[in-house]
Order: C-alpha cells, then structure tokens, then sequence
C-alpha cells in the first residue's frame, strides 16, 4: 500500500498536473459545460502528444473532444464503480479517434489488468448503461404502473434472474441523482424508447438519492436491504432478459459492438454471470420476441416493440450467436 501511494502525486494545479501527461482521464461531474471547459484548458496546458479521455458514463465523447484540438487523441475511458474491484473498462470511440489512440487506451487498461471492450460509436449510455437503462427503466415502470412491489421487482431479479443485486437495490446503490442524469441522455438519444418512468425523478426531487443519503428506494442505508426469496415468484422476472436482449440488438444492428463484446461489458461491467446475448439465444429470440410483442400489446408503450433485427433472428430461427 505504502508504495502505491508512494507513486501518486496530488496537485490542485490542474495545469501543472497534465504538463508532463501521456494520458489525461477526466473525472469531473456528468455535466457536459463543466467537462468541454476542463478539456479546453487541458488540451492547452498538456503535451501535444497526450491522449485526453473521460470517464463519463453517457455523455458525448464526440462533443468534449469539440473543446479540444485533438480530437484523433480523444477518447472515452469508463471504469465501472468501484474501479479497484470492477475489471470492465468501455473504451468510446468517437469519429475522429484514431485507431493508434484506440489501442493505446486498451493496452493502458490491461497494464491495470482490467478487460476492456471497445465501443466502436459515439452512442448514448454506450453499451453498459444503454442496456442497463431499459432494464431499471421496466422496474420503475412496473412500480409506477402498481404491478409489483420493490422488493417483489427485486427478490425476482436477484433469486430467479440471478443478479448480483436487485434492480431497485443497484439504483441505490449507484445514485438515483446519477440514474436520473443517464436516463435524461438515454431518452434525448433514442426517443419513446427510452422514456423514463416518473420514480426516479420524483424520490430525487424529495432528496432521496439512494445510499449516499441514506434513503432512496429502500430506506436501510447504509446496510444493504433485505430481500425476501418467499417474493421471488411474484414478478416476471423474464422481462428484464426482453428488455436487454432487445436493447443488444439494437447495439448490434447500429454496428457499435458485436455480441461477444456486449456480453463481456455486461457481465464483467455488472457483474451478471451471463451476458443478455447469451441469455437470449438460451431464452430462444422467438420467445423473446413474444414476450416483448405480448408486452406491446398489454401497454402499448413504444419500448416493448422488438428490434428489427431481433425479429429477423426470429424469423431466420437463429440466435445472436447463429
């Protein structure tokens, strides 16, 4: 410990600190301003041939490096919460990335022994939150629309999904404050499809942001809630595979990651012992596809319609992995 530490420097001078930097990380608040007027000072104080990243979890990589006048050396580089335990680091590409930049940052994250997976477009909530989003989104759905308890949604997730956490249990975990901001991204990006219930907003405005107040969802913080098995049967807990495995075909369909590298984000970025392309070829497509039309019929809300591409997999009587 003592000699890891021993090779960090601090400094509150931002321009002595990248003055002498081969790779800058940003990890200032989700606010695009704040992130655009750190990297215009950055791009101006650090060397000419350092590669400046951000670790935003959805914002536009494509946007901050506009601040810069580097943007063949810019490039987003997510670590997931907790970084010294979670070994999936996303690597964004925007447009003008270069592929010498691009692999720079891969050969950095697995000097840290971290996997990193590349997210070949500058997409909202990239591959990780984008699929995330629509799975906690179903849960605040299911909630606003009376179908299932919290710990009904969550005893399912956990007990029959086989989650590490509840789905109401990891919005707390991570900030309702945070989940409201990526919800905001994911629905400005991609529409209806996205729309986030009004939960999350609502228990934000009260000051209720999950742990890091104390309540949220669950009102146990700082102890983890306690979730009950006997609830396990209560809610469908194949909805949260729909809702994934569409939103994967969508990722695949915009040629932004391959089956392989979602499934790797998903399971090494969350921590699910099988990533949602696996889950859905296991499901059978034609039993995803199914599901999601018998939801769109129930509600007619725009995020049960199946993905283009998912429906031809159906039709074709293949899976993402054929």
């Amino acid at each position: 410990k003592e000699k890891t530490l021993s090779n960090i420097e601090t400094t509150t001078d931002q321009d002595k600190g990248v003055s002498n930097a081969d790779l800058v990380i940003e990890a200032a608040p989700e606010k695009m301003e704040l992130k655009k007027e750190i990297f215009s000072a950055v791009d101006k104080a650090s060397p000419k041939g350092a590669i400046l990243s951000s670790n935003t979890s959805s914002l536009s990589i494509g946007e901050m490096a506009e601040a810069t006048n580097r943007g063949e050396k810019f490039a987003g580089l997510h670590f997931f919460n907790p970084p010294v335990r979670m070994p999936l680091v996303e690597i964004i590409r925007h447009e003008g990335t270069s592929d010498e930049t691009a692999e720079t940052c891969v050969d950095y994250a697995e000097s840290l022994d971290k996997t990193p997976v590349i997210c070949r477009k500058d997409v909202p909530g990239f591959i990780v939150n984008r699929i995330l989003g629509p799975v906690i989104n179903e849960a605040a759905w299911t909630l606003y629309r009376e179908e299932a308890s919290i710990e009904e949604v969550d005893a399912a997730a956990k007990f029959k999904a086989g989650l590490p956490m509840g789905l109401f249990e990891l919005a707390d975990f991570t900030g309702l404050d945070i989940n409201k901001e990526v919800a905001k991204v994911l629905y400005e990006g991609y529409g209806e499809r996205m729309k986030p219930a009004p939960v999350i907003d609502n228990l934000v405005e009260e000051g209720k942001l999950g742990k890091k107040s104390g309540e949220g969802f669950y009102d146990s913080w700082p102890d983890r809630p306690s979730i009950s098995l006997m609830k396990a049967e209560e809610w469908d807990y194949k909805r949260i595979y729909a809702m994934a495995a569409n939103e994967s075909a969508y990722i695949v369909q915009e040629d932004v990651a391959d089956p392989e590298d979602i499934d790797t984000a998903i399971e090494y970025g969350l921590g699910w012992g099988e990533g949602p392309c696996k889950l859905a070829d296991k499901e059978g497509i034609e039993n995803i596809v199914e599901k999601l039309e018998n939801l769109y019929e129930e509600h007619g809300d725009e995020r049960y319609k199946p993905c283009p591409l998912l429906k031809k997999y159906a039709e074709e009587g293949r899976g993402f992995y054929e």
